[in-house]
């Protein structure tokens, strides 16, 4: 009886603490979006422009669709860049979080295993677009087309802070 009495207590204040026991978010990197041991994405071939956009559209290998099912409903904080894809005055309320800056927009887009679409309810300054961000939520393999690339995952951000080095 007593067991039982301990146990009972033990599992209530582990309850009572609630958050303390919240999860905690995993940091992964672009690299980290590929399944382990996959090559990186190539382009091979010349692509092509979107007569509709005017865009240039590369041509990826397979691997470029190759997605790390591990991480799929993952909670995750990963760094990147913003590249805008809407929003208002207030600030981006859905973007492409890319390892780099300037992808998508000035050189060809990464493959889509290395783009997050990102939806926030809380939009991110306009005056902070070309500073790297953290982004933290639940990543889902999801691949999609936009107007600016083929991209593999999306986020529902939770969070989204400055980057800073730890």
């Amino acid at each position: 009886m007593k067991m039982i009495q301990k146990t009972a207590a033990a599992l209530f204040a582990i309850l009572a603490a609630g958050p303390a026991f919240a999860a905690e978010p995993r940091e992964i990197w672009f690299e980290d979006l590929a399944p382990k041991g996959a090559p990186e994405a190539q382009i091979v071939d010349e692509g092509e422009m979107t007569p509709a956009e005017g865009a240039w559209k590369p041509q990826d290998d397979a691997d470029a669709i190759r997605f790390n099912e591990a991480l799929d409903g993952a909670l995750v904080r990963m760094p990147g860049y913003i590249v805008p894809m809407g929003g208002g005055s207030d600030g981006v309320t859905s973007f492409l979080l890319v390892p780099y800056v300037g992808a998508c927009i000035h050189v060809p887009a990464p493959p889509a295993n290395q783009i997050v679409f990102v939806a926030t309810e809380t939009p991110w300054p306009n005056d902070s677009l070309w500073d790297p961000v953290w982004v933290t939520g639940t990543l889902k393999i999801q691949p999609l087309s936009t107007e600016l690339a083929e991209v593999g995952y999306t986020m529902q951000a939770l969070a989204i802070a400055p980057y800073t080095e730890q």
